[in-house]
């Protein structure tokens, strides 16, 4: 399974108004394992940046003066994250924009789904954590995600902490293994991993259950079998 972790940056809060996108920052996964391909712009908008937006991730209209326009860069962006699902914190927001974007071209292709599929951590959070706070910095420090390098909003940064965030959310990652070579080797990883057996089991040590152990599980299915009306489904397995 392909994934693209992606955010934006953008001169403002609404593109009906004529916002457009500054910044976009995606990185991939293949299989939940990051593999270190990326993609990241910066876009001259030819509008002005709000002044609470520059606040927010400290782009300036001089500092994109030199950048490439979305037009520019629009099938490069497409082919990176065409059949993939994108995964994005507070989907509505982003898509918004790249299908505003879109848009505006003379393309085929003007909406987000008409390319790939996308999956919102923004409702994810809320549907697991209900009436907490459900932003990045609050998931990061729930779910115990670096973050003290994100001084401000940044595309790529941010896309990189989500994809840590969502890993953990979903419950870990197979390994933070940039390429084959990597396997066996120890890696940092972030939540529970997922251990692949290998296809040739016969080497594979196996350890019996003691006496104790099988008396704890025979009284466990005694219990199981009162409440259940001694209808316990174990036993007929066994």
């Amino acid at each position: 399974m392909r994934q693209i972790v992606l955010d934006t940056e953008t001169t403002g809060l609404d593109p009906a108004q004529g916002h457009r996108i500054i910044e976009i920052g995606c990185v991939e996964l293949l299989d939940r394992r990051l593999t270190g391909n990326s993609y990241h712009q910066y876009i001259l908008p030819d509008r002005e940046i709000d002044a609470g937006a520059i606040e927010v991730h400290g782009i300036t209209n001089e500092f994109l003066q030199d950048k490439p326009r979305f037009a520019d860069v629009v099938e490069d962006f497409i082919e990176f994250i065409r059949g993939a699902e994108l995964v994005i914190h507070n989907a509505p927001f982003d898509v918004g924009f790249i299908d505003h974007e879109l848009g505006l071209l003379e393309s085929e292709q003007t909406r987000v789904d008409q390319i790939c599929g996308v999956l919102d951590t923004l409702k994810l959070a809320r549907d697991m954590h209900p009436g907490q706070r459900n932003n990045l910095d609050a998931l990061c420090k729930r779910y115990e995600i670096d973050n003290s390098s994100r001084e401000k909003h940044g595309a790529l940064l941010d896309a990189e902490i989500l994809a840590d965030v969502y890993l953990a959310m979903t419950g870990g990652q197979v390994a933070l293994s940039l390429s084959a070579s990597d396997t066996g080797s120890e890696q940092q990883q972030t939540g529970s991993v997922i251990r692949r057996l290998p296809a040739d089991r016969s080497g594979l040590k196996v350890v019996q259950a003691s006496a104790e152990e099988l008396a704890e599980h025979q009284a466990y299915l005694d219990q199981l079998d009162q409440s259940s009306g001694a209808d316990c489904v174990w036993r007929s397995v066994e």
